[in-house]
């Protein structure tokens, strides 16, 4: 059985793909472009965060009239069961009695901003931090407020108090960048939302916008790069790199070979080479680009890795073997390498040494395709090795997962089936035909 699967690592290509390279180096945004909306959700549930800092922080009759505490614990009751306009009024009757009492009027500018009255809102968080310069979330939530009004200036400037006074804060850090990006300045808010993503490593929301910032970063140097040079070697690679992503692979060999014109002696240039030329059914030529790198870079790892699996796939165990034994010894844990000396060992007759591998690869393989001849292949060798059970389970686990994919496809079909038919039905609004 010849199933055709990709069993080499992709290049050494940074984690923003080449695809979004190109399109981000040629094309122009305005800070505007960039989803302004953030994916904290509402406002509403980073208040309920802050909320715990401030129930931890309740008057205590020395610091406010014993009637003023009780109100403010009720109004933040109503604020907790989402009861904007009685916390409102609440609050606001607590400052009114309390008028030194600075969570008070955070909590209102806080209800004033779920509200959307922003100005009373910023008045409040304002009345806050005139009291308590230092009161935790005062800072971060008054510059939202600013960020919802478009006043990045004012914005950003108390977001960098809230981060200079509360260093270990994600959610300050978070914002910072936002707004930094809202003002289109990538650089700044990559450098603080790494930091948040430091303190708060799966926040999701924290890694999105990093995303977002590292992007529009690698957007801005290679558009200098188109600038700066437009006939570099770099451009005919990143315009190689970008028809590899897209599966123009005939496309990518020809910027690969106009930059190594270029270029020639340039480390990685013939591996990414090498690569293109395997996806385009090109083995012979593939194998010469990744020979031509490793005489320039005798280290490349990578190279020599697929070499290796270029011999498995011509049936050169032994040489397979030997290469994929030492890119490991340099680099432990290359893609598929368990799936790839299991194949290796298989056609050298090591069908013990194989099964063992291809047990690994059943455990650690994240590539579907790569999974599923796992288990095929560990089902053939364990029939040569007579271990009739172990083949058995594993030819039930590659039909399972072969099943699953059947399933899979089928309800893809349909559903694009249903799109296509929604799609030609007419509207009720549709004129007849005359």
């Amino acid at each position: 059985m010849n199933i055709v699967i990709s069993s080499v690592p992709q290049s050494r290509v940074t984690p923003v793909t080449a695809a979004c390279r190109l399109q981000t180096a040629v094309c122009r945004s305005s800070n505007r472009d960039f989803s302004m909306s953030v994916r904290y959700g509402r406002l509403a549930t980073v208040v309920w965060l802050c909320l715990g800092l401030l129930f931890a922080a309740l008057p205590t009759p020395a610091q406010v009239p014993p009637n003023a505490a009780e109100k403010f614990r009720v109004a933040s009751e109503a604020m907790r069961a989402g009861s904007l306009d009685d916390a409102a009024a609440g609050f606001a009757s607590v400052v009114k009695e309390a008028p030194a009492f600075a969570e008070g009027y955070l909590n209102l500018g806080l209800v004033r901003e779920e509200q959307g009255r922003l100005d009373e809102a910023i008045a409040s968080f304002d009345k806050a931090l005139s009291l308590k310069p230092r009161l935790h979330g005062a800072n971060l939530f008054l510059g939202v407020a600013h960020y919802k009004l478009n006043q990045f200036d004012e914005a950003l400037a108390a977001l960098k108090k809230e981060t200079a006074a509360y260093p270990k804060d994600a959610g300050a850090w978070m914002w910072l960048g936002v707004i930094a990006l809202a003002k289109d300045r990538p650089e700044e808010a990559a450098e603080a939302l790494d930091k948040a993503a430091k303190l708060a490593p799966t926040d999701v929301d924290i890694l999105y916008h990093r995303g977002q910032a590292h992007l529009l970063v690698s957007k801005n140097s290679y558009a200098k790069m188109f600038e700066t040079d437009p006939k570099s070697w770099r451009v005919h690679q990143v315009l190689a790199q970008a028809n590899a992503e897209a599966e123009r692979h005939l496309d990518a060999i020809a910027e690969y070979q106009a930059a190594i014109k270029l270029a020639p002696r340039q480390p990685g240039l013939h591996e990414e080479l090498g690569s293109e030329y395997r996806n385009a059914g090109k083995p012979q030529e593939a194998e010469a680009a990744f020979q031509e790198e490793l005489e320039i870079d005798p280290y490349n790892v990578l190279a020599r890795y697929k070499l290796g699996v270029l011999a498995v796939e011509r049936n050169d165990g032994a040489k397979a073997k030997e290469l994929i034994e030492a890119a490991l010894r340099e680099k432990p844990g290359l893609r598929h390498a368990d799936y790839n000396l299991g194949r290796a060992e298989m056609q050298i007759g090591n069908d013990t040494v194989a099964a063992e591998h291809f047990q690994l690869a059943t455990k650690t393989e994240t590539d579907p395709d790569v999974l599923q001849q796992s288990w095929f292949q560990l089902g053939i060798v364990c029939r040569r090795l007579h271990r009739m059970p172990e083949a058995q389970q594993a030819m039930a686990n590659f039909q399972k997962l072969k099943d699953q994919e059947a399933e899979n496809s089928q309800k893809q079909l349909k559903r694009f089936q249903v799109q296509q038919e929604s799609a030609a039905q007419p509207t009720d609004h549709d004129p007849s035909p005359n």
